[in-house]
């Protein structure tokens, strides 16, 4: 073996044994292993249960076709040796950079490698083949968790919902109402599946809303909700959209138009994934605004995590 994959091995070995400690310990299942920590290997890593999701990062590698091929598999075989799992509990995904986050949408593969995991006492149906995230972001468990903690006997609204983690939460912390919107119906749907599981799906307390967020902020009730997630993409150009969402831009509007349907004193988590992204305080209209994303990184993306999170109160 060359050093290079020697010392990606060891990497690995490494940080597998440092995580899966605290993993254990905190009773979690599914958690991010590896975060491009070696610039010669570009793959994010996580490990879901017993399988293995990879994201190889497209980047300038300068290798002819069966060079980059040839490195592909010794890495994978890495993984597999290290994880001590069969190269068929690995699933591959290759990311490329885009400026919108509607390829989440767009089914990349359709061999359906869906399984049931389990957060905090709950369950989630992940799926590592089709799509290029998994429908789980793990940066999020603690956040999660937050909002389970905050839900008890609130109307709650989870836009930009993707596969409803948020509302599965909320619902788990005995929400009176959860409305979960977003542009995907296939999401929707598997928002639907996600309440099903936990035994909470409930049409009379759950809605689930097939519109841009964009549009439709200007419909929702004035101070109705007492709890909102707002965890918009960076960017988003895409076809079912009538504008152009670029988060640094319109940031203050968005927050503004939810704090219009918050009621008095409600809460929204506001998070985003946008690596230089600055809030504009002075312009929001809130009683108070928190930065948490210090307090709402897991162990798993210590030092990794490039997004933002803050707790805005009206």
């Amino acid at each position: 073996m060359s050093d290079k994959f020697q010392m990606f091995e060891n990497r690995l070995a490494k940080v597998l044994k440092h995580l899966r400690k605290t993993a254990r310990r905190q009773g979690i299942t599914c958690f991010r292993l590896y975060d491009r920590d070696l610039p010669e290997f570009p793959l994010i890593i996580e490990l879901y249960e017993d399988k293995v999701y990879v994201a190889e990062y497209q980047s300038q590698h300068n290798l002819d076709d069966d060079a980059y091929e040839q490195w592909l598999q010794h890495s994978l075989d890495v993984v597999a040796k290290v994880l001590e799992v069969s190269r068929d509990d690995l699933y591959l995904r290759t990311r490329q950079r885009k400026q919108d986050r509607q390829s989440q949408y767009e089914k990349l593969d359709f061999s359906k490698e869906e399984l049931i995991v389990q957060e905090d006492g709950l369950k989630f149906k992940v799926n590592l083949s089709d799509y290029l995230d998994s429908g789980l972001f793990l940066d999020h468990r603690i956040t999660r968790h937050m909002v389970r903690e905050e839900a008890r006997d609130k109307k709650v609204l989870n836009l930009f919902c993707y596969t409803g983690s948020f509302s599965v939460y909320a619902a788990a912390g005995g929400a009176a109402t959860v409305t979960s919107i977003d542009l995907s119906k296939t999401y929707l749907q598997w928002a639907e599946e996600n309440m099903r599981l936990n035994g909470l799906f409930d049409p009379a307390k759950h809605e689930y809303i097939h519109a841009d967020v964009l549009q439709y902020l200007d419909e929702l009730k004035l101070n109705t909700y007492d709890l909102v997630i707002l965890d918009p993409p960076t960017f988003s150009n895409s076809k079912r959209m009538k504008d152009f969402l670029d988060i640094q831009r319109d940031h203050v509007t968005l927050i503004n138009k939810v704090l219009l349907a918050t009621r008095k004193d409600g809460v929204i988590y506001f998070s985003n994934n946008l690596r230089r992204f600055e809030l504009d305080e002075a312009n929001i209209e809130a009683a108070s605004i928190r930065n948490i994303t210090a307090q709402t990184v897991p162990f798993d993306f210590q030092g990794k995590l490039l997004r933002h999170c803050f707790r805005i109160i009206k």
